[in-house]
C-alpha cells in the first residue's frame, strides 16, 4: 500500500477533513497547504496528484499521536525517513492507546483471524527472528475495522 492510500485509509477511518489533516501535520511542527493535502488525497491519475513521502507520511502519523494522546515531554521524535506497514502499525497503535486485546477485537470484527503471537511480530524489532513484515491487507483490515469499531 502506498503512502498516499494510507492517508486516504486514515482520513476515510477518522472522518477528517483537510483543516483536520493540516492540524495534525501542525502537531509535528510541520506547516502544509490545503493544495499539498488535496495533491496527496487526489486519486493517482488526477492532475496535480503528488506522492506522499515516506518522511511526510511519518510526520503525519507523529501529529497524530500528538493529537491523540498529547505531546510528549522533551525532544519530539524525529520521523522516519523509510517508513514500512510495521512503523505505520505501530503508530497507529500508538495514537490509539490500543492494547494487543483491543486490535485482536478489531481484527475480529473484519473477519481476520489472528494470535496474540502473529500480531506481536509486527511490532518487533526487523532483526528479532520472530519479526514478520506487515502485509498491505492486514494494514487495511485494521483500518477497516477501527473504522467499523467507531460506527458501533
Amino acid at each position: 500500500m502506498n503512502n498516499n492510500d494510507v492517508l486516504r485509509l486514515v482520513r476515510t477511518t477518522f472522518n477528517l477533513k483537510d483543516k483536520q489533516i493540516i492540524a495534525i501535520f501542525a502537531q509535528a511542527e510541520t506547516t502544509v497547504t490545503p493544495e499539498q493535502v488535496q495533491a496527496w488525497l487526489a486519486d493517482e491519475s488526477a492532475k496535480g496528484a503528488k506522492k506522499l513521502k515516506d518522511v511526510e507520511l511519518s510526520t503525519f502519523l507523529n501529529g497524530f499521536i500528538n493529537q491523540k494522546r498529547g505531546k510528549r515531554d522533551g525532544e519530539q521524535p524525529k520521523p522516519e525517513a523509510n517508513l514500512t506497514n510495521n512503523m505505520v502499525f505501530q503508530k497507529l497503535r500508538i495514537a490509539l492507546n490500543l492494547k494487543t486485546e483491543d486490535i485482536l477485537n478489531i481484527f475480529e470484527l473484519v473477519g481476520v483471524e489472528l494470535t496474540k503471537y502473529e500480531l506481536g511480530a509486527f511490532f518487533r524489532k526487523p532483526d528479532n527472528k520472530h519479526y514478520r513484515p506487515c502485509p498491505d491487507q492486514i494494514l487495511q483490515d485494521f483500518l477497516t475495522g477501527v473504522e467499523g469499531q467507531r460506527l458501533l
